[in-house]
This record gives structure tokens, sequence and C-alpha cells, in this order.
């Protein structure tokens, strides 16, 4: 039996909303995705809150989350939605 189907598996990455650290522990990655940052995430990036007429910018918080994803391929020599030999 020639393997017909060589799928790919592909990691998808994203990364959440960036809010304050200290409210950043109980935030969840959208359904289907893992997280693999803990605790309070990851401070890589800036948030903004706007004071009357000024926009102060603070350092905050986000989590990693990634998703496998299987793509459907043909192996080598196989092609179409059936993936048929020559």
């Amino acid at each position: 039996q020639v393997k017909k189907q060589c799928d790919q598996k592909l990691l998808i990455r994203m990364k959440t909303k960036c809010v304050p650290c200290s409210l950043n522990l109980d935030t969840q990655c959208p359904a289907g995705y893992t997280k693999i940052t803990n605790g309070t995430g990851t401070p890589d990036c800036r948030y903004y809150l706007e004071v009357k007429t000024q926009t102060l910018s603070f350092l905050g918080c986000r989590h990693c989350c990634v998703k496998e994803f299987e793509h459907p391929e043909c192996c080598q020599g196989h092609w179409g939605p059936d993936c048929v030999g020559k």
C-alpha cells in the first residue's frame, strides 16, 4: 500500500490582548488554542489609558497561544482531492 496523503502539521501562534500584568493571570486563549506562557504572561507590550486630554502608555503583559492545524496534502507523485497516483 503506497501512502498517498502526506498531511502537513502547521503550528499557528497568536498573542492575547495587551493588558495590565496584574489582570493577565486569568486571561484565556481563544477556543482551540493552548496557552504556552505561565502566570502573568510575557511583559512585552504596551497598553494605553486615556485620561482627560492625554493618552498614557504602560508596560503590559500578554500570553502566547498555539494551535496545531493539519493541512491536507498529497505525497509526491499524487494529486487531486483524493490524492490519486500516476
